[in-house]
């Protein structure tokens, strides 16, 4: 019995290597393609468990696994011409997904390196063909869709040759060169520039116009308050000389009299004022007779200054 016990142990470790190499799992993010003898015996695309020859050796059943889920590759840093002659900096991405295993295993031996540099290749180019058919504005535009499907369109027959199917393409960064860059950054400055100049002279023949209006406007109004103070003064004028007038009417000798004093204080009011006139003059009439009478003088003309009279030479 002791010497049974080894023998089965030995057995029963045979058999579960057995079974271990004869079984593989297959999960629900990967595709297994099982090669007998380097032919591709069988493709699994579904999850679960299956069974192959036990022991892959001599180049029996053995299981490769690919993806079975969205994969993506970046395409950096590539210089593009655009219709107008310059050159752009394009970054761009590329997603896929492994539809057909058994194709992929015969055309690149389900390496996917191999085949994404194959489908970089096709990429590379499609993008230079399609930015150099138009100017650089369409990248940034609604032009941007329609230039990704055509640049999908291209690379889709190239993937379906491996067994591939194309699900989006898109672009990432478009950039200008460090000379286009500075070229554009000038020619914008310069159109900017010639903006400004533009708004700037508009604004300069607006403020004309509006200063031509507000001076013609204020000589108008100046006229007019001119025209209006002068009929005012006019009727002032004619008012004074009616009361003036209905004055000396009532009083004719006081009127004269008022007149006179009026006379005395504008011409003598001021110390430094000085008058020589004759004492017989109509101007003093009133000076020493309130009554009108003419002045008996001691002799001589009559100086004033300051409204003093002295006696003259």
């Amino acid at each position: 019995m002791s010497n049974r016990l080894p023998a089965f142990l030995i057995g029963l470790v045979v058999v579960l290597g057995i079974i271990y190499s004869s079984v593989f799992v297959v999960n629900e993010r990967e595709q297994a393609i099982v090669v007998r003898f380097g032919q591709i015996r069988d493709v699994k695309t579904e999850p679960g468990l299956y069974f192959k020859l036990p022991f892959a050796f001599m180049d029996a059943d053995r299981v490769q696994y690919v993806q079975d889920q969205a994969l993506r590759f970046d395409l950096d840093n590539i210089r593009v011409q655009v219709s107008g002659g310059k050159f752009y900096e394009v970054d761009a991405f590329v997603v896929y997904k492994i539809t057909d295993a058994r194709r992929f295993r015969e055309t690149v031996s389900g390496d996917r390196e191999a085949a994404e540099s194959r489908l970089r290749t096709r990429l590379d180019a499609s993008l230079r063909r399609v930015y150099g058919l138009r100017g650089f504005e369409s990248a940034l535009s609604d032009a941007r869709a329609s230039m990704m499907k055509e640049v999908g369109d291209d690379l889709r027959p190239d993937a379906e040759s491996l067994g591939l199917r194309i699900e989006d393409v898109r672009i990432r960064r478009t950039d200008l060169t460090q000379e286009v860059s500075q070229q554009t950054f000038e020619r914008m400055k310069a159109e900017r520039l010639a903006e400004a100049e533009l708004i700037r002279a508009r604004g300069n023949e607006e403020g004309q116009r509006r200063r031509a209006i507000a001076d013609r406007q204020v000589v108008e109004l100046i006229a007019g308050a001119q025209r209006d103070s002068e009929i005012l003064r006019g009727e002032g004028d004619a008012e004074r000389n009616r009361v003036f007038a209905d004055a000396f009417s009532r009083d004719p000798s006081f009127f004269e009299f008022y007149r006179s004093m009026r006379a005395y204080v504008a011409a003598v009011g001021s110390p430094d004022t000085t008058m020589v006139l004759s004492p017989n003059s109509e101007f003093f009439r009133y000076f020493e007779n309130s009554a009108g009478a003419a002045a008996q003088p001691a002799d001589g003309a009559v100086p004033v200054t300051g409204g003093a009279a002295v006696p003259a030479n």
